[in-house]
């Protein structure tokens, strides 16, 4: 059975950091493309940052670029995102996402992604 399980949401200042992580269960870490992905209150879901199964390669949404880094650690089965700087426009529920892929790249459709985790809620006060 796969799981999907996110942690480390909660309320933090503008300004402020958060990290969030991610575990897989059921499926073998270094084979996977993971991804994070986030949805605000009626909006779009759309994807904030992606990581190769190897840590080599990542990716980042316009918006978060430059505040956020992603990394993994396949020893531990765990995936990070490190979100500093935070804004108020950050506050939304994330998501934890991943796909069976060797690749050296990695997705930021979320279309790609074929497990999803539950979200942890991230709330950025002004």
């Amino acid at each position: 059975q796969v799981q999907v399980v996110e942690s480390g949401g909660g309320l933090v200042q503008a300004g402020g950091s958060l990290r969030l992580s991610c575990t897989a269960s059921g499926l073998i870490f270094d084979d996977l493309t993971m991804g994070w992905f986030r949805q605000a209150p009626g909006k779009e879901r759309e994807g904030v940052s992606c990581i190769s199964w190897s840590g080599s390669s990542t990716r980042y949404g316009d918006s978060v670029k430059g505040r956020f880094t992603i990394s993994r650690d396949n020893a531990k089965n765990t995936l990070y995102l490190q979100m500093n700087q935070l804004k108020p426009e950050d506050t939304a529920m994330y998501y934890c996402a991943a796909v069976k892929n060797k690749g050296s790249w990695c997705y930021d459709s979320q279309y790609e992604y074929d497990y999803w985790g539950q979200g942890t809620q991230v709330t950025v006060s002004s």
